[in-house]
């Protein structure tokens, strides 16, 4: 699966601080992998729907089993709706117990500044 392209589902107003959410993910098998790019459409579906939202995108590995995600959010009370919401708490749940390894980090940015680049979220996330 090739990255998918920054996704902008609500514009930010000009010269604001967003909240912004990188995370890695690693399965313990190829079938976790599957599992996982099995929920992205409806995940990444209700992203684009989500209030708040200002921007998204994935990376993923499957073969090496590994994923990573980027967005940038209103807030982190936008992020923490979207989370607990929708197709991504079941399909979160559904994906627990085959994790291997989760990394999650936050920081504030400039509306201005968006989208955020893989290699700000890739050192940030190490």
């Amino acid at each position: 699966m090739p990255t998918l392209p920054w996704t902008v589902p609500n514009t930010p107003p000009h010269d604001t601080e967003v909240h912004v959410f990188a995370s890695r993910f690693e399965t313990r098998t190829l079938w976790g992998a599957l599992k996982f790019l099995a929920g992205t459409p409806a995940v990444w579906r209700q992203v684009r729907r989500s209030p708040g939202a200002y921007g998204a995108t994935l990376k993923a590995k499957p073969l090496t089993r590994t994923f990573w995600t980027l967005s940038a959010w209103e807030s982190k009370a936008a992020l923490d709706d979207f989370v607990r919401a929708g197709a991504h708490r079941p399909v979160a749940r559904g994906l627990a117990p085959q994790m291997r390894d989760a990394t999650f980090t936050t920081w504030q940015a400039r509306s201005d500044d968006l989208p955020v680049s893989w290699s700000e979220a890739f050192r940030r996330l190490h």
